[in-house]
């Protein structure tokens, strides 16, 4: 069984002949998929556009990656990602990919959201902050 993770989104990520290098995913192809992993939390989540219709966008401040085992072209690869951590002016975000029901990656990023007018960091989102309290009282 599963643990409920706040926020969390789930992606079928389909490893592509170019994602290969020396028989396995190549370690920058994490990247490109941590990011397709936080664009879908932003689309069930936080929409980009209402935040820069509002002034302000979030920012990647650094990813840390762990790689557990290697992903091969054929692999059946998932990808999940959910907040670990709101502060009052950062992030944290986690992920995990796994390869056929095992773990193959982990990874961490942190960052921020900025205002569009000035590129200064901002207080995190009171929606957002609600809906991760949210989270944390029905589970």
């Amino acid at each position: 069984m599963q643990v409920s993770r706040p926020l969390e989104v789930e992606i079928a990520i389909p490893v592509r002949t170019y994602d290969i290098d020396v028989g396995i995913v190549s370690n920058i192809v994490y990247i490109r998929w941590l990011e397709d992993l936080r664009l879908k939390f932003l689309d069930e989540h936080w929409q980009l556009d209402k935040q820069m219709e509002q002034g302000y966008a979030p920012i990647l401040a650094g990813t840390e990656i762990e790689y557990k085992r290697p992903i091969k072209l054929i692999d059946k690869v998932i990808g999940r990602l959910w907040v670990s951590n709101l502060g009052r002016l950062k992030w944290t975000v986690q992920a995990e990919i796994l390869s056929n029901d095992q773990v193959a990656a982990i990874a961490t990023q942190k960052g921020a959201f900025i205002s569009l007018q000035n590129n200064r960091p901002i207080p995190i989102p009171e929606e957002l902050h609600k809906k991760y309290s949210d989270f944390h009282e029905v589970n």
